[in-house]
């Protein structure tokens, strides 16, 4: 089980919310772009102040919000007769955008190992990969764990937290990366087999 099994319940709490926006016009692809572009303001607030208080605790609203955000792009696209192109190429890059830049910011923390932040960050891009490419062979876009996308944000979050609350970085935050690491290579191998096996191939 992971955090994305939780999603149709989240929905259902955004949905009066997602009706209102689709009633004053707001497109998916606007709230795609909003959270891509929310994430990247974040980024770049953890930089310029040196990863400061203020900004760490900063990080789990804004991966909060972007997950509420997430999840209302979808039900404005899909009921609210939003669908397209283009609004499918936004989904699967803001993610990646978003991920890059809330997460690497963490590799200039003193104490904090910068070659697990990129190994990290690469990991979990590799990972949405496998899941759209999963698409192309013939397959549906998998959703594995056991370190999706919302799976990332609560354990960054939790490390943004544990920061802001004055707790040295240190070996315990790169062996906090590494396990994050380990879940994100098991999760690429996971959505790897699981579209195999979708489509009955030897795996």
């Amino acid at each position: 089980m992971t955090i994305y099994d939780l999603k149709p319940a989240f929905q259902n709490l955004l949905r009066p919310a997602c009706g209102v926006l689709a009633r004053a016009g707001i497109t998916a692809n606007q709230v795609t772009l909003a959270a891509m572009f929310l994430s990247i303001a974040t980024g770049a607030a953890l930089i310029v102040s040196g990863a400061d208080r203020w900004a760490l605790f900063l990080v789990p609203a804004v991966l909060f919000l972007r997950m509420a955000l997430n999840a209302i792009d979808g039900m404005l696209a899909r009921e609210h007769g939003m669908q397209s192109a283009l609004g499918g190429l936004l989904n699967e890059l803001g993610d990646v955008v978003s991920d890059v830049a809330l997460y690497l910011p963490f590799g200039l923390v003193a104490g904090i190992s910068p070659v697990t932040v990129v190994a990290t960050v690469v990991l979990a891009a590799l990972s949405e990969m496998t899941g759209v490419v999963a698409v192309q062979i013939g397959a549906s876009r998998r959703y594995d764990g056991p370190m999706g996308k919302s799976d990332r944000a609560a354990a960054f979050g939790l490390l943004a937290v544990l920061l802001a609350c004055g707790l040295e970085p240190g070996a315990w935050a790169t062996a906090g990366l590494l396990v994050i690491a380990a879940l994100t290579a098991a999760t690429i191998l996971r959505r790897a087999r699981g579209a195999l096996d979708e489509l009955d191939q030897p795996g």
